[in-house]
């Protein structure tokens, strides 16, 4: 990759510094030569960030040769580094086996010390070699002209984050909140006509995409159309995949084999034959597409195509210091004229202004920093695409070198593809990015640089609620793209000529074809570090394995793979091996040599029942993920791989004293692996009893985040982060759920857990954001033990339940008949409590072998009165914004205290509740109210903006809604709301001077 060699250099000696007074290395006998390695690169990392400078400003063919050379160079020490460790390790277990332990081959048997001497001779020549060949890139007269230029601290990302404010990240300019105003009511008043298309015209970066979404997801349209999908076509996509996206989106079944016969003779392009043929002939839809040339609009049938300008100066100021959350109006007068020159400088681009505001948000607030952003030489770079503005490469620039890895490495993933966090931090680790901090994981490291691309919007598109997933905008990936592309390499392989592939360090596989091959290079070597496909079903040569001997990580995942060779063993770079829903059913014993692996995903392999014996060999392993596989018979010993922290499928089982394979692991397993921070369990039900000194499974996990508990397999998708409990069988939940071992938890899902009668205490989980509850059949009552006042500290004057609780939904609950924070004083007598007790004995008996830990101290839970909470300085749900109850036919009533606490509310949605008598007194601006039968009161919600309802036949009145500005209805509601709606629009006319906006509800509304 580009730019990063300061880092390559950092990272080698690092490496470097760490082995070269380990055993296995005294043992090779090449510490003199690593040595003299470690001095070189000290000697030269200084120069390195004025070379890399010069190289980007200048075409001086000289200094980007001399990068060029010792980059190639750092790579090799970095590989050499690894075979010496290599070979060191085997020599020592050899020599610990011996008799007797020396440095020479005294006790060892005659061949092996022969065999001994000859690797220590070839390594040493290796690292003679390399160390002759960087005192020339020294001695080269180019490398006098750099200056010593240690490459200034920008911190860390965690230091970085805390110092920049973050903002609503899908903050706009005005013009494409009136665009979007514009441009759905034109869909509506074409909604009945039969062939209606629209195209968005603008350059790259000018907000086309942000406007698009924004009218796709308009609650106005919502339900309007049968089928909604929402296509990305990328520059060197596969029109097949094209075609069998939409085809997903639409719902549409296909079969696999045939399809691809099919499109691969009919679709030969991706314009004629996936967008501007079907889509000039639709005659049935209403079409939206975004596009940067005129000429694509014309050809699928759009006259007037809605072009996206570049922003006006006020305009563009105004997002910028808004990105950059200012909020003292006299600094922002203060700023205002260098800004306004900034955001010309921009282009008038909103992706633009918004990456530099997050360079701007780092220095001080001051005209004389930003004058030096302005005057930068950045501006006037002459080497970039003419699409990539001045302000994205600054952005690139102003990061941290390990940072600039982990921004250049996102395009080893498809154009458009959609990032998962958890993958990307994985492939960050392995290829050796990250920096080691003491007492921290590595992966947390990970997760911060993540987070911090985030900030700085060079992740702009988060698509998830916890952020764990985004996607890279095209003219950021173009600008990642140029950077790498002497190194990164994205098409078909085959393609490549032998002095371009002898270079490349990565590729992503793009191809029509269903066999990968590699050109032949003769005697020169495939230096591949990452080997990745666009997820399709690829075959590969036979001889791959053995001409890829220096991957770091291999992506054949989705792959038409049915073997994995035994020559696997021999890839001892390997860090990351990615075999998820391939066609394998056994991995190669041989797979115990990959010393260095640190990830294996061996995921939806629905093939694979058994692991070799060799993996619990695997001492670097990080993450083994087995979800969704079959795999039931396991080597002893995963509490060998001590640095596992990622177990995700793990299989439980009896396990065996006595068996080198067994069925399933033995959850005492788990007490060794005290680096966790993803664990799940599967099939709990086949756990045994244990000892209650064994059965303090998670108290010395405290990197422990994310904890999934499933008694019987999954069968829908994939695990959502943090905390699933599914189809838990005891009548009561854990206690350890409810204390502060779990205080890292973030989402929180309990689904199908059918046999319990009582929630657990999570009124007290610090980080909770997300809770769902879904089909808990056996619950009756929600009362204040859910919210769990005073749990540890009884005494306590000041409580905060769910204190950071953003999204509460309660789904499927066919029995919960009552909601309540606090209990009633004549609710508590003594009948109940010995009736509670008799049923706790019951309980007893029947609590599962796998309630761990069940020496944790049970949570203290105080039935709290209404005079009681009010002496003391509770809050219930502060930071709560949406609610969600589906499904909860015998529900009564709502708590009032939600809408006394529960002051951030914005969105309710209550459907399928045919009890519930009245919604009143609330604080939400929109609210969704969906086939309550029993429904009869809405009133006093002065902050409601937004009102659905429909399947509400008895709701008579509808009153106090002084804030209403649009009102859903559907057909069955127009006789009964004949009572209260004049009342509201006249209410309206009082307050606003305009008239109430009432539209009818949408057929095929989702949420119908």
């Amino acid at each position: 990759m580009a730019t990063i060699l300061g880092s390559l250099i950092g990272s080698c000696a690092q490496k470097l510094q760490d082995i070269i007074t380990e055993e296995e290395i005294l043992i090779l006998g090449v510490k003199e030569e690593l040595g003299e390695l470690q001095k070189r690169m000290k000697q030269i990392q200084c120069f390195v960030s004025d070379a890399e400078r010069r190289g980007m400003e200048d075409s001086e063919s000289a200094i980007n040769n001399w990068i060029s050379r010792l980059k190639d160079a750092m790579y090799d020490a970095d590989d050499i580094i690894d075979l010496a460790s290599f070979e060191g390790n085997k020599l020592s277990n050899d020599h610990s086996s011996s008799p007797r332990k020396s440095n020479t081959c005294t006790g060892l048997p005659l061949l092996s010390c022969f065999s001994n001497i000859r690797v220590r001779r070839e390594i040493g020549d290796k690292i003679r070699s390399l160390n002759r060949e960087i005192d020339k890139i020294i001695k080269d007269k180019i490398f006098t002209t750099f200056e010593n230029r240690q490459s200034a601290n920008k911190g860390s990302a965690s230091e970085l984050r805390k110092r920049q404010p973050i903002v609503e990240p899908n903050l706009v300019g005005k013009e494409i909140v009136y665009a979007c105003r514009k441009l759905v009511s034109l869909v509506l008043t074409h909604k009945e006509k039969a062939n209606y298309k629209l195209a968005i015209v603008g350059t790259g970066g000018v907000g086309k995409t942000t406007l698009a979404q924004k009218i796709y997801n308009d609650q106005k349209l919502k339900g309007i159309f049968s089928k909604q999908a929402w296509i990305c076509v990328s520059q060197v996509y596969s029109p097949i995949l094209i075609f069998k996206q939409l085809l997903r989106t639409m719902k549409v079944q296909y079969a696999q084999d045939e399809s691809v016969e099919e499109l691969q003779s009919k679709l030969s392009d991706v314009w004629t034959n996936i967008l501007r043929i079907p889509l000039h002939a639709a005659t049935t839809r209403i079409i939206l597409v975004t596009t940067r040339h005129d000429t694509v609009a014309r050809e699928i049938g759009v006259e007037e195509p809605h072009r996206v300008d570049l922003m006006s100066p006020a305009v563009g100021w105004e997002l910028l210091w808004k990105s950059m959350n200012i909020e003292d109006e006299k600094e922002v007068r203060n700023l205002q004229d260098t800004g306004a020159e900034i955001v010309q400088k921009c282009g008038g681009l909103p992706l633009a202004i918004k990456v530099i505001a997050r360079v701007l948000a780092s220095k001080d607030k001051t005209e004389k920093e930003w004058r030096k952003i302005l005057t930068g030489n950045v501006w006037s770079m002459t080497k970039l695409p003419k699409e990539i503005s001045g302000a994205l490469y600054l952005s690139y620039d102003d990061l941290p070198e390990r940072l600039k890895q982990c921004f250049l490495y996102c395009i080893v993933f498809p154009e458009d593809w959609v990032l998962r966090r958890d993958e990307l931090i994985r492939m960050w680790v392995a290829e050796g990015f990250v920096e080691v901090h003491k007492d921290q994981l590595l992966e947390d490291t990970a997760e911060e640089y993540y987070q911090e691309l985030i900030n700085r919007n060079l992740q702009p598109d988060i698509l998830s609620f916890s952020q764990s997933r985004c996607k890279m905008h095209d003219l950021l990936r173009q600008l990642a793209c140029h950077l790498s592309r002497e190194e990164c390499y994205i098409g078909d392989p085959e393609s490549l000529v032998d002095n371009t592939i002898c270079k490349l360090r990565r590729i992503l596989v793009v191809t029509d074809k269903v066999m990968v091959a590699i050109p032949s290079m003769g005697k020169e070597e495939i230096k591949l570090r990452t080997f990745t496909t666009n997820h399709k079903p690829l075959r590969f040569e036979s001889t791959f394995f053995m001409r890829s001997m220096y991957l770091h990580v291999l992506d054949l995942s989705d792959s038409l793979v049915q073997k994995i060779p035994y020559s696997v063993g021999k890839l001892i770079h390997l860090r990351l091996l990615d075999l998820d829903g391939i066609l394998i059913s056994c991995l190669p014993e041989s797979i115990g040599a990959l010393k260095n692996l640190q990830m294996l995903h061996l995921q939806r392999c629905e093939f694979l029942h058994s692991l070799p014996s060799t993996i619990t060999r695997l001492c670097n392993l990080r993450r083994l993920g087995l979800y969704k596989s079959p795999v039931n018979q396991v080597p002893k010993g995963p509490g060998r791989l001590k640095f596992l922290n990622d177990l995700e499928g793990f299989p439980v089982g009896g396990g065996s004293e006595y068996t080198k394979m067994q069925d399933g692991w033995n959850l005492k397993e788990l007490a060794q692996l005290s680096q966790l921070r993803k664990l799940d369990l599967n099939n709990l039900e086949r756990a045994t009893p244990w000892s209650s000194t064994d059965s303090l499974l998670l108290i010395d996990k405290k990197h422990l985040n994310d904890l999934n508990l499933c008694c019987t397999e999954p069968t829908d998708g994939a695990y959502s982060e943090d905390l699933l409990i599914l189809g838990f069988f005891g009548r009561r939940f854990p206690t350890w759920l409810s204390t502060s071992h779990l205080s890292s938890i973030i989402v929180l899902k309990l689904k199908d857990c059918k046999s319990c009668i009582h929630l657990p205490s999570l009124g007290q989980l610090p980080n909770l954001k997300f809770l769902r509850i879904e089909g808990a059949t056996g619950i009756t009552k929600i009362g204040p033990e859910f919210v769990g006042y005073g749990v540890g500290n009884l005494g306590s004057t000041e409580v905060t339940a769910f204190p950071k609780l953003e999204v509460l939904v309660i789904n499927n609950m066919p029995n919960w008949e009552e909601w309540s924070f606090v209990e009633e004083e004549e609710e508590v007598g003594e009948e109940e409590g010995a009736a509670a007790a008799k049923e706790g004995g019951e309980e007893g008996a029947a609590e599962p072998a796998f309630a761990i830990p069940s020496s944790l101290p049970d949570v203290i839970s105080a039935s709290m009165t209404e005079e009681a909470l009010s002496r003391r300085s509770s809050w219930l749900l502060p930071c709560l914004k949406n609610l969600q109850l589906v499904d909860c036919p015998k529900l009564r009533a709502l708590p009032h205290q939600l809408g006394q606490q529960a002051t951030s509310l914005k969105e309710l949605l209550i459907r399928d509740a045919s009890c519930l008598k009245t919604v009143e007194d609330l604080p939400f601006f929109s609210g969704w109210l969906v086939g309550c039968e029993g429904l009869e009161r809405v009133s006093d919600l002065p902050q409601l903006r937004e009102l659905h309802v429909s399947r509400c036949p008895n709701l008579r009145h509808v009153q106090e809604l002084s804030s209403l500005e649009q009102l859903w209805l559907d057909e069955g509601m127009q006789d009964i709301s004949l009572l209260w709606v004049p009342g509201l629009q006249q209410q309206r006319i009082q307050l606003h001077g305009d008239e109430l906006e009432i539209n009818e509800w949408p057929r095929s509304n989702p949420i119908d």
